[in-house]
């Protein structure tokens, strides 16, 4: 009787052990199409949207997300992110994780690849032209302009009987399917854009997200050893009110050089250890902002010439020194990674030559 007693007192111990944090995480769940951030005049159908949506709305097939002074972030397959620009509408095809299709209506938007499988197949339509993303990178769509660029990675296009493959560096006007090619453009004059460095500063809060939600798993006894992992996946984080990409294993980086790190490697991660030592003490709560002001104590991932390139020690910050450089060891973040160097070019977590985490060149081992 008394080991049944003692048994009985050992399991309510680790019920009530529980973190808050794990109960919240394992309450919702992110299918293609889930809204992840929404600022301004943003919509579905009718049905405006506010904060107290992100989460738990969901863009279903048929139904169309218009902006007006508002920007969007919508989650698509895991890793994927579509976020919308002012002025833009977006349109549900198909929300099914093995096929993902989206028909850009109006505006602007783009698309950050932090893993896709060979299964994936990720189509976004665009002037009657139907481009389909191949592999990770950061992709633009313009349809303002007609227009379609990819910053990083490789796509194919197809209008009517034409078709093109794209790679990194070039773009496509959609204006005319007879004459479809993809010719270079400048990079670096591009990434003064609105929607271009607001996708890099909210790819900087779901990495900082991913650090906080991994730690927590790795460090409570609930990573993949315990209760509440499942592998590579969306993840909410309530102290970040947002969702993000936990890989099932490694570190995958994002195209603006931010790493998305499994509870195995969280470790490795430069801001690892401020939420709470591990994401074992208190929490804050994160408010996207692009006012450094309202992100809360502690060192931040930046992707801004307005504040030091990678991990932000400015005023608001610990000032405590992670690694010597940024995102993660040597120099990256807005210049020294993303798609202008090392962070991810080249091979994502098994890369060869030039910017996987095994690999030669810019990987995470591989200086």
């Amino acid at each position: 009787m008394t080991r049944l007693r003692f048994a009985a007192c050992f399991f309510l111990a680790a019920i009530l052990s529980v973190p808050a944090w794990a109960t919240d995480s394992n309450s919702k769940t992110a299918v293609p199409g889930t809204l992840n951030y929404v600022e301004g005049q943003v919509q579905i159908g009718t049905q405006v949207l506010n904060s107290k949506a992100i989460g738990s709305a969901e863009l279903q097939p048929g139904q169309t997300l218009t902006t007006e002074n508002g920007k969007a972030e919508v989650l698509l397959t895991p890793g994927v992110f579509l976020r919308v620009g002012n002025g833009s509408s977006v349109k549900m095809i198909s929300p099914s994780i093995t096929n993902t299709e989206l028909a850009l209506e109006h505006g602007h938007a783009m698309v950050e690849v932090a893993e896709i499988h060979p299964e994936n197949d990720i189509r976004i339509t665009e002037d009657g032209a139907s481009v389909t993303v191949l592999k990770t990178g950061l992709y633009d769509f313009n349809q303002r302009q007609a227009e379609f660029r990819v910053l990083d990675g490789k796509a194919v296009v197809e209008d009517g009987f034409k078709h093109v493959t794209v790679k990194r560096g070039r773009e496509v006007s959609l204006a005319n399917a007879d004459s479809l090619r993809a010719e270079k453009f400048d990079k670096n004059a591009y990434t003064e854009g609105d929607l271009y460095r607001w996708s890099s500063l909210r790819s900087d809060y779901v990495a900082e997200a991913n650090v906080d939600a991994s730690a927590m798993y790795a460090n409570y006894g609930w990573g993949p050893w315990g209760f509440g992992w499942w592998g590579a996946d969306w993840y909410w984080d309530p102290w970040f009110d947002a969702f993000t990409f936990i890989p099932g294993d490694g570190i995958f980086y994002s195209p603006f050089g931010w790493g998305f790190y499994s509870p195995w490697w969280v470790y490795e991660a430069p801001i690892y250890g401020w939420y709470g030592i591990g994401g074992r003490g208190p929490h804050v709560y994160h408010h996207f902002s692009t006012n450094y002001h309202n992100w809360g104590p502690g060192s931040h991932y930046v992707a801004s010439n307005h504040y030091a390139k990678g991990v932000y020690r400015g005023p608001g910050s610990s000032g405590r020194a992670f690694h010597s450089g940024s995102a993660a060891r040597g120099s990256r973040g807005f210049s020294g990674g993303g798609f202008h160097g090392g962070g991810f070019h080249g091979g994502g977590f098994h890369g060869g030559g030039g910017g996987g985490f095994h690999g030669g060149g810019g990987g995470f081992h591989g200086r």
